[in-house]
């Protein structure tokens, strides 16, 4: 007979209700179905189908609860709304996209998706650095450091933070002009086993990507990605996206080096709605 773990373990969605007692007849004085002559038939369990097994496991597990071999919750669950299970793989963005004023590029790359081989981020948050602008790396004027920042519109500029982070820039405008765009924050598309393994967090919060150093760790990126061209097929690419519904903007974040009227322009922009947007948050109006 089997026992009461092993039943359980097998059917832990069907509670085992044990009576007090077990009439071998019933009123009318005929035997019971469930007694015969022999041995007692073990009573019968329907089986669940796998989609209603899923649905009860999920609603068993707390939010941010892991499973078996490590894999987190996160992964069963939905992505955000861009989930990139989609039909159709979007296009790479051409290099004419780019070379527009950087204050023009940043809205316009958010909704944008980021691909580095099986990771894929939305971008929902940048920020804006022009040329004559007192917070932007282009104000040194041309060195080892900031001449990505000079190069052909559409190319990368990654450069380390504090010595720590790894900041992702889109540079925009023309070849000479010195503009990017900074990415701030992106939402998770797919990818996310790698997503979580490099940034050492089994999370779905929006910490996960909200920031630019957590966006670079994200893409595994390093400062050779420096110059990379991102409307080219392979490696690290800027494919295209819907854009956002609406958008908020307010001043950028940790300038304050910079000359008051830089440091109070409202250069920084969010997708409205997300809560993948780093903080401050109380900073941000609508457009």
């Amino acid at each position: 007979m089997q026992s009461f773990r092993s039943i359980s373990s097998v059917h832990s969605t069907q509670p085992i209700l044990c009576p007090t007692h077990s009439p071998s007849t019933s009123a009318a004085g005929e035997p019971s179905p469930m007694i015969t002559s022999g041995k007692p038939t073990p009573p019968r369990f329907k089986r669940s189908s796998p989609r209603k097994k899923s649905q009860l496991r999920s609603r068993r597990l707390a939010p941010g609860e892991t499973e078996a071999a490590g894999s987190s919750a996160l992964a069963r669950a939905p992505l955000p709304s861009s989930s990139m299970e989609m039909e159709a793989v979007p296009r790479a963005l051409p290099r004419e996209f780019f070379e527009v004023d950087a204050l023009d590029l940043a809205p316009r790359l958010l909704g944008k998706f980021l691909r580095r081989d099986e990771v894929v981020l939305r971008i929902t948050e940048v920020e804006a650095y022009r040329p004559n602008d007192s917070a932007c790396h282009g104000r040194f004027g041309i060195t080892a450091r900031t001449a990505p920042v000079f190069g052909p519109g559409g190319h990368a500029y990654v450069y380390l933070c504090y010595g720590l982070h790894m900041m992702l820039n889109v540079v925009a405008d023309m070849e000479g002009v010195g503009a990017a765009v900074l990415i701030r924050s992106c939402s998770p598309v797919s990818g996310l086993n790698t997503i979580q393994q490099r940034r050492g967090q089994l999370t779905e919060k929006p910490v996960l990507l909200t920031g630019p150093g957590k966006v670079g760790q994200a893409l595994g990126l390093s400062t050779d990605w420096s110059n990379h061209p991102l409307y080219t097929p392979g490696g690290l690419e800027v494919l295209d996206g819907p854009e956002p519904e609406s958008i908020l903007v307010g001043p950028r974040v940790g300038i304050d080096y910079a000359s008051p009227e830089h440091v109070a322009a409202p250069w920084r922009f969010a997708i409205a709605g997300t809560r993948w947007i780093s903080a401050p948050r109380n900073t941000l109006r609508p457009r």
